[in-house]
């Protein structure tokens, strides 16, 4: 009697500890279905709500299998191997819509009611829990397989390597099913089942959380290609504006004004022509500030001389140049951007450095441009925020390819450094 009272004492206290092991792995799963069901309200693929359907029933089946070693009902286990059958079928959708784009048709929901009715079969018609256990081990273990080689078969689908992850965890995962009916009998060692389970769980979570980070890359990367796309396009569109706008100027309004200054001195009328000779120079400056035609015209080189020239006459800034290794025409958007940079470096040197000398570089290589220009200012404030004129040329180097970054020099003042690439735009 006091055996017989011990053993029936031992059984209830494994039974708790069983269905409390239960009990943490449907908490667990149950935070897989939920997250899922998540990323399908956020638009990440149907595939999520399926596996948000695919967990809760596997929630289910756990919770069947509580019961089942509380009260030893036909109808828990029943109820068991039905959810078992409907949750690997739905692992299986889920993993075919990754895969594939499956869609899912109505009649495709006919495998569900068939795998309850073999459970039904197995469990009242049979009245045979071995070929119930049997089946339904069979079912979910070869399911689970052939949804890590669906995986492993999308594995070039996913950058970052998450259908590698799911695929090596579903196929382990679908072994250890076999040892429920070939390593111990229904309802035994629960605990080890449970333990395994658990990290099989883990891994997939890990999985699916790498397929959300490796599309939010996918579709960064692809958002970062348009807006480099769509500021290259801008900025063409502005130079080829300018230009016209240069152009004219240039041609027209300086043509004009030309024609009046002459004819104003022929009149003798000396202080009017004067007065029409400023405003074309202002004409010719404008023009040469939107589009300078020694660009087009001389390459380069030659701008870059005319503009350090111009601005040392301006402000009594002393400007160094240093031209290497431009010993062939670099592609146009290169040059352009080059000019831009330089022009606003040394606008932005006259308004805020107070220097008395700068240093210009432009030095060529094979596949890339370095520029730098350094002056001997008050340097930057330390609060000091970024301006239009420091994102414009960000901006155009970065559309190209390129790396521009600013910061102190050797000496006191500002230092600018650019690297643009000519390979692929050459």
């Amino acid at each position: 009697m006091i055996q017989e009272t011990a053993a029936a004492i031992d059984t209830l206290d494994r039974t708790f500890v069983e269905c409390s092991a239960l009990g943490f792995q449907s908490m667990l799963t149950s935070v897989m279905a939920i997250a899922c069901y998540v990323l399908w309200r956020r638009q990440r693929g149907s595939y999520f709500l399926t596996w948000s359907a695919a967990w809760s029933v596997y929630v289910i089946r756990l919770a069947c299998m509580s019961a089942f070693l509380v009260r030893r009902d036909l109808v828990w286990l029943f109820l068991h191997q039905a959810a078992t059958g409907v949750s690997a079928l739905l692992l299986l959708a889920a993993a075919l819509q990754f895969s594939r784009g499956f869609q899912l048709r109505a009649w495709h929901a006919v495998a569900i009611p068939l795998s309850v009715l073999w459970a039904w079969i197995t469990i009242y018609g049979m009245g045979s829990m071995l070929v119930a256990g049997i089946s339904a081990t069979a079912l979910l273990s070869s399911v689970t397989i052939a949804t890590g080689v669906i995986f492993w078969r999308a594995r070039g689908q996913v950058s970052s390597g998450a259908a590698r992850v799911l695929a090596v965890v579903f196929v382990l995962w679908g072994l250890h099913h076999l040892d429920y009916p070939l390593l111990r009998g229904f309802g035994a060692a629960v605990l080890y089942g449970v333990f395994a389970d658990v990290l099989f769980l883990f891994a997939i979570g890990l999985g699916l959380l790498f397929i959300v980070l490796g599309a939010e890359r996918e579709r960064l990367a692809a958002r970062t290609a348009e807006l480099e796309q769509l500021t290259r396009l801008m900025l063409r569109v502005q130079e080829d504006e300018r230009r016209r706008i240069a152009r004219e100027l240039h041609d027209e309004a300086g043509q004009v004004l030309t024609a009046v200054k002459i004819e104003l001195e022929l009149d003798g009328r000396a202080e009017a022509g004067a007065l029409v000779g400023r405003a074309l120079s202002q004409v010719r400056d404008l023009s040469n500030l939107l589009r300078p035609s020694v660009l087009d015209d001389l390459g380069l080189p030659a701008a870059l001389r005319a503009l350090v020239d111009d601005f040392s006459t301006r402000t009594r800034v002393l400007v160094h140049l240093d031209v290497d290794g431009i010993a062939r025409p670099l592609p146009p958007d290169v040059d352009v951007v080059i000019y831009r940079v330089v022009q606003e470096a040394l606008t932005n040197v006259a308004r805020h450095a107070q220097a008395s000398e700068v240093r210009v570089q432009v030095a060529a290589g094979p596949t890339s441009v370095q520029l730098s220009v350094e002056d001997n200012g008050q340097g930057a404030p330390a609060q000091a925020t970024p301006h239009m004129g420091w994102l414009g040329m960000r901006e155009r180097v970065t559309a190209l390819g390129g790396h521009l970054n600013i910061g102190s020099g050797t000496g006191p003042g500002l230092r600018l450094d650019a690297d643009i690439p000519v390979g692929e735009h050459a």
